[in-house]
């Protein structure tokens, strides 16, 4: 996957393949009506390389917080109760299993009308020193504007 592609099409329920890179750490950095924004990084303390963009999710099961996700394809009772609920099956469904702190990792699962995968740094911390361009997360605000 390269930066700002499109998840679809054909195989589109065949699993997720993330670019390479450390993408230990995730959470929720937005989430409403039209769009889940999950981040990933090796820290998520200062930054984070990679969001993962779902618009128009229409069913979102994961925890705000977790580690370590192991993607796969999305099991046919899983699409089969999707397309029950939704009346048709969604274009874009991510499987996952995560580690949210509890004994057993947790079962996800996304479903959404599109998927775009942005790998880059964002800041989750405000610079007046930041180079020009460079993003900051929906949350961070320079000092005064708040």
């Amino acid at each position: 996957m390269t930066e700002g592609q499109d998840v679809g099409g054909e195989g589109r329920h065949a699993g997720l393949r993330l670019p390479e890179g450390s993408w230990w750490d995730w959470d929720v950095v937005a989430w409403n009506a039209g769009q889940l924004r999950l981040a990933a990084g090796h820290d998520l303390t200062y930054h984070h390389g990679l969001e993962l963009v779902f618009d128009d999710p229409v069913f979102v099961n994961c925890p705000s917080s977790f580690q370590d996700p192991v993607f796969r394809a999305p099991a046919s009772s899983e699409l089969l109760q999707l397309t029950r609920h939704l009346g048709a099956e969604p274009p874009v469904v991510v499987a996952f299993e995560a580690d949210a702190g509890g004994r057993e990792p947790v079962p996800c699962l996304v479903a959404a009308e599109r998927l775009e995968i942005v790998r880059g740094t964002v800041l989750r911390y405000w610079r007046d020193d930041a180079a020009p361009g460079r993003r900051f997360a929906p949350w961070v605000r320079p000092p005064g504007r708040r």
